[in-house]
């Protein structure tokens, strides 16, 4: 009698994470750190010059609060190759937590630095530039992650769609940010919030990256990395193997990125120094006065002259508009892919530098309808950058590859935009002309970089591997 043969044993589907966790993971994890972010940019402005450049002019005081804001974007190609060898190299899960970590705890220990007096003068400051490099470190490697996250686990058709899972905690991280800080002001004293209300932002994001890590713990590795294992094409060195290769997809995704950059570090930091800038030199005098400072006249700027907390509502009300631009944008960029739809919102950026003056004009009218059209175009072009900067790589080199067009782009886009609009605002005499000019000039040369890229929502995105 004939043996009956074993059946064949039937491959194991590879496991995937749900639509549910994927959304949750992706978007909590960036919101924790775009709050975190946004808590020190909005420090950086409202505390940070008197707190730690006490003996500085005004301007002095804001520029060097700056320039330590922008040391993080210095930090951030570093933990991009950091982060991103390890997610190509071992996978995305870890590498997500370990990104929230480094951020959660940067930030929790921001809240308990010194004021810069006696023994501190030094040290305060310094401490503070270890920290936002941390931060910085961080916020390399996040971003990549959680968009791989949202589009590699998303169904055909639906990547730029998925992707703005994780952009959308750019907008929600800033709302819950400022809040916090309005609230703050409202309900405490100045002198309160200047000793120990301003810290409180800090010290609680210890509960958002608790909530953020139990969720990325659940978290399984996605099909395109499963296949990267299963293939055997994991780089050794994905650092190298992504310049060898794929530095032009690097150059490129760097300049597409750019426009989004500067103009949402000029929407933000930018806005919120001029803005709420005293419209004239006996209001700036006055408020000198009360802040018990010696008033400089020679380096007085006019800006609108807008109360601070007034103005940081109308920044909430702009982001609203940012959030729901970047849902819109997904679908739009699955309909018309992703380099026509960003060719034409880079076009929209590059008209809204050139009327930049018209649209922060004297008045709050004006400066409301600037934050929404401003915000408006940021949620169109950053929806779709979690699914055009990974579809340029494949994918045994995708984190590390996003990652660094990501944040390279941030060291000439983000890095030096509240910094170059101050300092041209402050050569204009209070005009802000240039600070537009500065922004078309931006848009143009992410146009140039979309025309020479082709469109990339044809990929074939799980099983690319190189």
């Amino acid at each position: 009698m004939t043996p009956t043969p074993s059946p064949t044993p039937v491959a194991k589907a590879p496991k995937a994470n749900t639509k549910g966790r994927v959304i949750f993971a992706s978007l909590i994890g960036t919101t924790i750190e775009f709050y975190d972010f946004y808590a020190y940019a909005t420090a950086s402005v409202l505390v940070f010059p008197t707190l730690f450049f006490p003996n500085a002019t005004n301007i002095n005081a804001i520029l060097s609060s700056f320039a330590i804001f922008g040391v993080a974007f210095f930090a951030r190609p570093l933990g991009s190759i950091l982060f991103g060898h390890f997610g190509d190299k071992f996978g995305r899960k870890g590498t997500l937590v370990a990104s929230l970590l480094t951020m959660g705890i940067a930030t929790f220990l921001i809240g308990f630095l010194p004021a810069a007096t006696g023994g501190f003068v030094v040290l305060a400051p310094l401490m503070l530039v270890i920290l936002r490099f941390c931060q910085g470190l961080a916020l390399g490697g996040e971003w990549s992650g959680a968009a791989l996250l949202a589009t590699e686990n998303a169904p055909e058709g639906k990547r730029a769609i998925w992707g703005t899972f994780p952009q959308l905690g750019a907008p929600i991280g800033f709302i819950i940010s400022n809040l916090i800080f309005v609230g703050l002001q409202l309900g405490l004293t100045p002198e309160q919030f200047q000793a120990w209300g301003w810290r409180v932002p800090f010290i609680i994001s210890a509960v958002l990256v608790a909530v953020g890590l139990y969720i990325r713990l659940k978290l399984v590795e996605s099909i395109s990395f499963q296949n990267v294992v299963k293939e055997e094409k994991v780089a050794k060195l994905p650092l190298a193997v992504t310049f060898k290769y794929h530095w032009r997809p690097v150059l490129a995704g760097t300049f597409i990125m750019l426009a989004t950059y500067v103009l949402f570090y000029l929407m933000t930091s930018f806005t919120l120094t001029y803005g709420t800038a005293p419209a004239t030199a006996e209001a700036a005098a006055a408020a000198a006065a009360k802040a018990h400072k010696a008033f400089d006249a020679a380096s007085f700027v006019p800006g609108l002259g807008i109360a601070r907390t007034q103005f940081q509502w109308m920044l909430i009300l702009g982001v609203v508009f940012f959030g729901i631009f970047t849902v819109v944008s997904g679908p739009l960029a699955e309909k018309f892919g992703r380099r026509k739809f960003l060719l034409w919102v880079s076009g929209g950026i590059l008209v809204f530098g050139l009327a930049w003056t018209l649209m922060f004009g004297p008045g709050t009218g004006a400066a409301m309808v600037g934050l929404i059209v401003g915000f408006t175009l940021m949620g169109l072009t950053f929806g779709p950058m979690a699914a055009i900067l990974p579809e340029l790589f494949p994918a045994n080199v995708r984190y590390t590859g996003s990652a660094i067009a990501y944040n390279l782009s941030s060291v000439i886009g983000a890095a030096p935009a509240s910094f170059v609009a101050i300092a041209l605002w402050q050569v204009g005499g209070g005009s802000t002309m240039w600070v537009g000019i500065y922004l078309a000039i931006a848009a143009v040369l992410t146009i140039v970089a979309l025309l020479l890229t082709r469109e990339t929502s044809n990929v074939d995105f799980e099983n690319n591997v190189a």
